[in-house]
């Protein structure tokens, strides 16, 4: 399959489930050019969600592994701009709370096939859910990969998906953020 080709997405088509250790096989051929994403999904996924410290998310597409996002709680410090915007509207409180995407990745073969951005959308919708039925979500938080071949640097694909920078850096990763609540 190309990687450019646009393909016609069926919700059908798709299933999303928690990854478990009935998944170890199709695990080993996910492939993705950032060695770093297929290690944490093979070694750290499963331990992580067993631990309670983030809960990772099979894609499915067809029955064939096309990616995976890991979630876990998170905060953000209302430091320089942020602070005077939330002091403005009388929040007054030092951090914020926000829903963390820990790892987010689409299988080489599917990329720019709109699962991306599908993912995203589903992480919007699980903070939304959280922030309406469970307990306080204001954010989604995530450290943006930077990487040196620019379709790789995942910068560029969260501005679109409507993310801002937190903090500017020029290498390793760029902590970014999506505000929940559009006034």
């Amino acid at each position: 399959m190309s990687k450019t080709s646009k393909i016609p997405i069926h919700s059908d088509d798709i299933e999303i489930v928690p990854i478990n250790y009935k998944h170890n096989e199709c695990l080993i051929d996910f492939k993705t050019e950032i060695t770093e994403l297929k290690s944490f999904l093979i070694e750290d996924a499963l331990d992580n969600q067993k631990q309670k410290i983030s809960l990772t998310f099979l894609w499915f597409y067809k029955d064939q592994l096309i990616g995976y996002v890991s979630l876990l709680n998170d905060k953000i410090n209302l430091e320089g701009n942020l602070k005077t915007y939330f002091k403005e509207k009388d929040v007054l409180y030092k951090s914020l709370p926000a829903l963390k995407v820990g790892r987010l990745c689409v299988h080489d073969s599917f990329r720019r096939m709109g699962f991306g951005r599908l993912m995203v959308i589903f992480v919007i919708q699980k903070a939304e859910l959280i922030g309406n039925t469970i307990a306080g979500c204001r954010f989604i938080t995530l450290d943006a990969k930077r990487n040196v071949k620019k379709e790789l640097d995942s910068i560029y694909f969260y501005k679109r998906m409507g993310f801002k920078v937190l903090k500017g850096r020029k290498k390793g990763t760029i902590p970014m953020y999506f505000d929940l609540k559009i006034d």
